[in-house]
């Protein structure tokens, strides 16, 4: 088999927005955790307000980081059409 290059990465598109919407559902996370602990909306809006900024920014370079690391993806043999996937088109 061998590794046809640009298989198998996300662009950096797709790795914005699964940054944005993994976000999302961890802020929510984090108010309502913190809203518990502190009894208090305010204190885990102020909470959630400033680690989804950080978080989004240390998940998006995580993300591009393994987008060039190769390592997990299968290869396919172009010779072999049964192991090309077709993806339907949008």
């Amino acid at each position: 088999m061998t590794h046809i290059p640009g298989t198998g990465h996300a662009t950096a598109s797709r790795s914005l927005v699964k940054t944005i919407s993994w976000r999302t559902i961890g802020t929510i996370d984090t108010i309502i955790i913190a809203r518990i602990v502190t009894g208090s909306w305010t204190a885990g809006a102020a909470i959630g307000g400033i680690e989804v900024f950080t978080k989004m920014v240390l998940y998006f370079f995580h993300e591009r980081g393994w987008s060039f690391v190769d390592w997990g993806l299968e290869d396919i043999d172009p010779a072999d059409p049964s192991s090309i996937v077709a993806l339907p088109h949008s």
